[in-house]
């Protein structure tokens, strides 16, 4: 008997309260709302790095942006990494990937090794041997209506005439799905643009009418006292979001039509979230919530009943709430969580811990009680969020760019269970010494794990009371 197919959708910058399952009022995403029905709907889901490129380095082998080189974005994944897709070819599966990668330029624009614009050769695919069809940098050989990818022989590939970039790489994942022969298990991950802003236009580029359709929305809490630019961008983001969603709902359904829906794990993430350039200059590369927290879910053999199974037995979807995981987990926790799906043992060097764990009756003793953030670009830094406390520091006299610094300073300090919006910062309140000196120990020791020289961590000066 074969392992099950995998499917591993990736979204771009997609908050997780953009979902229904996740509380969005609005009727953004009915076919993923469906599938956390029907499969696990992760509470609590963060990235491990807000940034493109080193979050994509992270799933793809396990291991924190620092450990591969990639902590900034346009640095090549080493081709010495063993990724997920080494792991699950050498386990007879076909590998294939379509979109955005984002691993394989590294120097100036225009140098030898920058392939933003150009066909990525197969040395630098992470391993994705049998099927490709992607752009380095998606959004800038693209447009939401118009431009290309290159195919596995480095051709390229445009979209149709009037198509939107979503339905586009949808189409193509749908003929892929249609090719397989069921000799062989495959493992596709599809990495969609949206809901990313189109860099060259600073805008969010919705399928057209997003802008009518969703401008009722509802701003998230965290969102409505700042400046920033989502009162203009939000509702094409929503229709961003909306038009994912509705390609999900494609790639499902063909999924039962092709007979592979119980034999095919479905996993749905986004790389890291968006605060609408309300923390910072731009979109995400900080701390907070609004960056780091992400939608997780799972459905297929081992998460519960594949789509359609209970349909078929004739009992309403309706019926049944979403099965909710509230341990915190990382996007580091779903590279061993997919060799894992294939009967694979994860190996020593991916940080993660398989997900399956947490969905027998009583979760392990020793889940991690909070989750590990690297920050990069913006500036050099580390956090950690736990149930209640988000924690950050920033490197001192680095930049950005560099991987790690000796000394960091405290930065943000939120009680989540109190401001769960992060207005707040408690970093210089004296009452918050003892669980500031807590935290900043928890992050030292998470550093030290992630193969990281512990450093140095100045706590701040209590701000003297008036």
């Amino acid at each position: 008997m074969l392992p099950p197919n995998i499917l591993f959708i990736l979204t771009d910058q997609q908050r997780w309260d953009t979902c229904g399952c996740y509380g969005q009022a609005l009727p953004v995403t009915p076919q993923l709302d469906e599938m956390a029905r029907e499969g696990v709907r992760f509470e609590y889901a963060f990235t491990s790095q807000p940034v493109c490129g080193p979050t994509r380095a992270c799933l793809q082998t396990g291991r924190y942006a620092t450990e591969t080189g990639v902590h900034i974005n346009h640095r090549m994944l080493p081709p010495t990494e063993r990724t997920i897709a080494h792991h699950l070819a050498d386990a007879g599966y076909e590998t294939g990937y379509i979109g955005k990668w984002h691993l394989a330029s590294t120097g100036p624009e225009g140098g030898p090794d920058d392939f933003r614009t150009r066909a990525v050769p197969p040395e630098r695919r992470g391993g994705y041997r049998d099927f490709w069809l992607a752009a380095d940098v998606l959004e800038f050989t693209s447009h939401s209506y118009d431009g290309h990818v290159f195919d596995r022989d480095m051709q390229r590939r445009d979209f149709p005439e009037g198509r939107y970039r979503v339905d586009a790489l949808t189409d193509w994942a749908l003929e892929y799905l249609r090719s397989r022969d069921g000799k062989r298990p495959w493992f596709l991950f599809l990495s969609y643009l949206e809901p990313h802003h189109q860099n060259d236009h600073n805008h969010h580029e919705g399928p057209i009418g997003s802008t009518r359709r969703f401008r009722n929305f509802v701003p998230p809490p965290d969102l409505v006292n700042a400046s920033g630019d989502w009162r203009h961008e939000y509702a094409d983001y929503l229709g961003s979001c909306h038009s994912i969603d509705t390609n999900l709902g494609r790639l499902l359904d063909e999924l039962i039509w092709l007979g592979m829906v119980r034999d095919t794990v479905v996993v749905f993430t986004s790389d890291h979230g968006s605060h609408f350039r309300t923390r910072n200059a731009e979109y995400k590369r900080s701390c907070h919530d609004a960056s780091i927290r992400v939608p997780l879910v799972i459905t297929g053999p081992g998460f519960k009943a594949p789509r359609g199974a209970r349909r078929a037995a004739g009992v309403s979807p309706a019926a049944f709430q979403p099965r909710g995981v509230s341990e915190l987990v990382s996007l580091m926790d779903l590279p061993p969580t997919l060799l894992t799906v294939a009967g694979l043992t994860p190996p020593p060097a991916m940080r993660g811990r398989p997900l399956q764990q947490l969905l027998g009756p009583t979760p392990p003793a020793d889940w991690p009680q909070e989750v590990f953030v690297q920050i990069s670009e913006d500036h050099c830094g580390r956090a950690v969020r736990t149930r209640r406390w988000k924690y950050s520091v920033r490197g001192l006299h680095v930049t950005g760019a560099d991987p790690a610094a000796e000394t960091y300073v405290e930065d943000c300090l939120y009680d989540l269970a109190a401001d769960p919006h992060e207005q707040t910062n408690l970093v210089a309140d004296p009452a918050y010494a003892a669980v500031r000196a807590e935290l900043a120990e928890t992050l030292k020791r998470r550093m030290a794990a992630a193969g990281e020289a512990v450093p140095v961590i100045v706590l701040t000066p209590p701000t003297p009371l008036s």
